[in-house]
């Protein structure tokens, strides 16, 4: 059944009732109300088909609200029943659920609650209709030999039993909503829960109510298996059952074969615990669903199936047409037909409008899937999502920073994979951000594979996206591999890169002397690049690792030390006429004539650098400039001229989407409303910084 453990027996069996069962969580016990030799005279019993209620449920009561509701604003009239739609992947309760709902609506559906898994009466992909309302009529009365033979007797006679019913009819693995609509009782005051992996779009009227099921938050994951077991470790060691419900990715049906393994192993310490069972799932998957995921698997067309097995090596959770594309290879179209049949079939968790999610242990399925295919496949699949990503990283880095310095090649437009379409430079960042998992995971997977010039390559976009989003243990371990894959394939300038970029998150953590060291070694590689016979491109990056350099004294209160650096770095970019590095320059200087206490060179410099920002068309210089700008003049009392330079930094960082910036501008400004005593605006900025850092998970400086 949906998400139970189905049992045979064989053989004859001289009782009423065998059970036949490894670990019993529910047991759906279908007793029909009379023998064969029941008359209709005798006095009928009503049917009432699920399981007792068990003692280990948890949460979902947002859904059982819904529920209650619906039915309690439910008008008496109506030309049908109220029918509400339970979906999701295997394994996520949804059978369960529908039980529970069904005894709670009993009071008010006194006729009965009956039951039907359709695939119990499905051969070959098709449930026999006629079976199923079989199912329906012997409990509501209707025994051979006045049973119709017919599918179309048999539905007259299901309208006519429920005409005047209040039932509960709980359906289980409804593929289709064809074959739901059958078996639809014919009162208005009845209600039936459908239960389906993929959305039922082709009920006629559609579901009066229709409840996506997620996995459980860790927090009632934790509480799930605490229900099960009652075993004092889980008390002794908090973080270890944490991890154990993460193991399981909230999945109910995982978090029992969890519990049996600590109810099963209980002299174990809980940590070695966790490394068995990470090994039995991901090899061997979980006994209770994987019958079903194997089932939902065989069913999709093959080009589904191929584009299963191929989510395995996508290195995020979520999953779009544009990567489904990337994957398969085969066109736009192909890609969605293949990317629905999974949603369908219950394969990927679909979340409204957000993109599709494929749970972590259906990705392990699917990677044991993959193992019965070509050994070439995954490999083709890596490449081609490994290049896709690069190259639309490659264009959203374009379009947001503009012209700057890169090494790595151009990826060329991908067969059976179009481009994502950018129309703006918020488009373009915001694409980064909602494909930085993917993006840094990219970079892993094509360092693991020998795809070296493509991991080095994403790290150059990853820089764009972390300049306005640092997320430190992505980008460090991002920009070592990036390094680490430099170095292997011999790119020197790459590697040079690679070093200077690592180094700035490494300090902004505090690391200083593992930045020092990778700033060190960047240098002393361009020195063959200073010489004025060299390459304007690479005497371009002897100064940006002079510049880093200098960044790195800045940040450990040297600014003497960086002015020196940064004046080399700037007489480099003058010498080979790079118009952005001289601003970077000047700017830089600008902050150290600043630190060192020369305001009225400070302004000079950064007025100077604010300037050729506008002209450069560089917006964030633009914002970032005037920042510095406003600082410096808002010490000189300059007040009104501070003011209008920070509300233009603060415009240029929300059209950014950059949170860290419009923090520290909005502090300045609450500097600036303390001084003028609007303590009201002061209030109101700092409370909007906190805002931002706590959304970022940073704390206020």
């Amino acid at each position: 059944m949906g998400d139970e453990t189905r049992n045979t027996v064989s053989g004859q069996a001289r009782i009423d009732t065998v059970v036949q069962a490894g670990h019993i969580g529910e047991l759906h016990h279908h007793v029909h109300m009379a023998t064969a030799g029941t008359t209709t005279t005798e006095t009928q019993v009503t049917p009432y088909q699920v399981p007792p209620e068990i003692n280990h449920f948890e949460d979902r009561q947002e859904e059982q609200s819904r529920v209650l509701r619906a039915v309690a604003d439910r008008p008496g009239g109506g030309s049908g029943p109220l029918v509400v739609s339970l979906r999701g992947i295997g394994g996520v309760g949804k059978t369960t659920l529908a039980f529970r709902l069904a005894r709670s609506l009993r009071d008010r559906c006194p006729d009965g609650v009956l039951y039907v898994d359709l695939d119990d009466l499905r051969r070959d992909g098709v449930v026999e209709i006629a079976d199923a309302l079989g199912e329906l009529l012997r409990p509501l009365g209707v025994r051979p030999p006045w049973l119709e033979e017919s599918f179309a007797g048999r539905a007259k006679q299901y309208l006519t039993r429920t005409r005047d019913k209040r039932l509960v009819v709980v359906l289980d693995n409804v593929r289709y909503g064809a074959e739901a609509v059958p078996l639809l009782p014919a009162s208005a005051a009845s209600v039936v829960v459908l239960v389906s992996h993929g959305s039922l779009y082709d009920i006629e009227g559609g579901a009066a109510l229709e409840l996506p099921l997620g996995p459980l938050t860790d927090e009632h994951a934790v509480g799930l298996l605490r229900r099960i077991v009652d075993d004092p470790r889980l008390d002794a060691e908090p973080e270890a059952v944490a991890e154990l419900a993460r193991i399981c990715g909230g999945l109910p049906a995982a978090l029992q074969v969890g519990a049996q393994w600590v109810r099963k192993h209980r002299r174990r310490r809980l940590p070695r615990l966790l490394g068995e069972l990470t090994a039995e799932l991901r090899e061997r998957g979980l006994p209770v669903v994987e019958a079903v995921w194997d089932a939902a698997y065989r069913d999709v067309s093959p080009e589904a199936r191929t584009l299963y097995r191929l989510l395995a090596v996508h290195p995020a959770p979520h999953v779009t047409a544009d990567i489904a594309a990337a994957l398969l290879g085969t066109g736009p179209d192909s890609a969605e037909d293949a990317l629905e049949e999974l949603e369908s079939a219950g394969l990927l968790e679909v979340r409204g409008t957000q993109p599709s999610r494929m749970h972590g242990l259906l990705r392990a399925h699917a990677a044991r899937c993959a193992r019965e295919a070509s050994d070439g496949e995954a490999a083709e699949g890596r490449e081609r999502l490994v290049r896709w990503y690069t190259r639309q990283a490659q264009r959203a880095d374009a379009l947001a920073a503009g012209p700057r310095m890169t090494f790595a090649e151009r990826v060329a437009p991908l067969t059976g994979a179009p481009d994502v379409e950018f129309t703006a430079k918020t488009d373009a960042l915001r694409w980064l951000e909602t494909e930085r998992l993917a993006l840094h995971g990219c970079v892993r997977t094509a360092h693991a594979h020998g795809m070296d010039a493509e991991a080095w390559a994403l790290c150059e976009p990853l820089w764009t996206h972390f300049l306005d989003h640092p997320h430190y243990a992505d980008t460090l371990d991002s920009f070592r591999t990036g390094a680490a894959a430099a170095l292997r394939s011999g790119h020197l300038p790459a590697l040079v890169r690679m070093r200077c970029q690592l180094a700035r998150p490494l300090w902004e953590q505090r690391a200083h002397d593992e930045a020092r060291d990778e700033l060190e070694q960047a240098v002393r590689a361009t020195d063959l690049f200073g010489d004025a016979e060299q390459p304007a491109r690479e005497r371009k990056l002897r100064a940006s690792a002079l510049e880093f350099r200098g960044k790195l004294a800045s940040v450990q209160g040297d600014w003497a030390g960086a002015a020196v650096d940064f004046e080399a770095s700037l007489r480099i970019h003058m010498e080979i006429r790079n118009d952005y590095g001289v601003l970077l320059q000047t700017y830089l200087l600008g902050q150290a004539a600043a630190a060192t206490g020369d305001p009225a060179r400070a302004t000079e410099l950064l007025e100077r650098a604010h300037a050729m920002a506008g002209e450069q068309n560089r917006a964030r210089m633009a914002s970032r400039t005037g920042f510095e700008l406003g600082r410096v003049l808002a010490r000189l009392g300059r007040t009104d001229q501070a003011r209008e330079l920070f509300d233009a930094a603060l415009v240029g960082a929300r059209e950014r989407g950059s949170g860290f910036d419009e923090a520290r501008v909005r502090d300045a400004l609450a500097a600036l409303d303390e001084a003028v005593g609007d303590e009201d605006g002061a209030r109101s900025h700092r409370e909007a910084a906190h805002t931002i850092r706590a959304a970022g998970g940073q704390l206020d400086t």
